[in-house]
């Protein structure tokens, strides 16, 4: 029987953390997930030690310092989340390829554009500390020889932090038969959580022609049309309130590198995977808090 090999993944405990961990992900490799309480990665000793002795072929950076408007503890967002990177990234003598879950961030979000190409990096700086960082550690990337930078814009599934993320709250909010509400419509790219790992397992396996990708879908979608096809499943009849009129600043990034990369690339249609995800919501309704669903963070 041929031994699984091994794979380091940071963030375990996290949104998309979760997720890999329950995909089939968990089934190809031998993964380790360690918690914060078992290697804090902003020990450099730590991180070394760990590597070094850990035998990984692989590394899926998933942490970083919580930097969003529902965080518990907001601040340090830049210095933490770069200090990981660079701790995993100065002991790339000790495991084959390492594979960032970065952000469409890195594009700076004072100059977000329609369906960013990966070569608009670098055009702008980013002002604030997450695309900061992610555009420091991307400068980097592009230098080392083992690291990708796939850069993920909107994703849902299970697990996200439902009091802030669209579509989970728009869903959360139906099922307690309260009024869809946003601030603004938007267009944004975003991929079901389950698309992901076979991306991750692709770059994994086989050699990449880039350093960095856009994972998104092929289509953004607008947050209005979200809310109605949540309301469609879930089929009721609830208002749909936006606090602002117009179209607000669209998030998205073209995939065509992706696609170009991996020929055989799918996307599951928001119908079906909103279907998915409110029926485990469904599923798990006694663990939603209501009174977090009651203003708009």
């Amino acid at each position: 029987m041929q031994t699984k090999k091994k794979l380091l993944l940071t963030g375990g405990n996290g949104f998309i953390g979760r997720n890999l961990l329950a995909s089939p992900l968990a089934n190809k490799y031998e993964i380790s997930a360690p918690g914060r309480s078992e290697l804090d990665l902003l020990d450099e000793d730590a991180v070394k030690d760990r590597l070094k002795n850990g035998g990984f072929d692989f590394v899926v950076h998933g942490a970083a310092k919580p930097g969003h408007r529902n965080a518990k503890e907001p601040g340090k967002v830049f210095y933490e989340s770069t200090r990981m990177f660079f701790n995993l990234a100065r002991n790339a003598g000790y495991f084959k390829k390492m594979l960032v879950i970065g952000s469409g961030a890195i594009y700076d979000v004072r100059h977000y554009r329609p369906k960013m190409k990966e070569d608009y990096f670098d055009a702008h700086v980013p002002a604030d500390e997450n695309g900061l960082c992610k555009y420091v550690c991307g400068k980097y990337i592009e230098k080392a020889d083992n690291i990708i930078d796939l850069r993920v814009f909107g994703l849902y599934g299970k697990y996200e932090d439902y009091a802030i993320r669209f579509i989970s709250n728009m869903i959360c909010k139906a099922l307690f038969d309260l009024p869809l509400t946003m601030k603004q419509n938007r267009r944004f790219d975003y991929l079901w959580v389950e698309d992901l790992p076979p991306v991750i397992a692709h770059f994994l396996e086989i050699g990449a022609a880039h350093k960095a990708y856009n994972a998104t879908p092929d289509k953004s979608s607008e947050l209005l049309e979200l809310a109605r096809k949540v309301l469609a499943t879930s089929g009721k009849d609830l208002p749909i309130k936006i606090a602002q009129p117009g179209l607000g600043l669209e998030y998205s990034g073209d995939n065509s590198r992706l696609k170009a990369e991996i020929k055989t690339l799918s996307f599951t249609p928001p119908d079906e995977a909103i279907r998915k995800l409110y029926a485990w919501y469904s599923a798990n309704r006694n663990s939603i808090n209501r009174e977090a669903l009651l203003s708009d963070k």
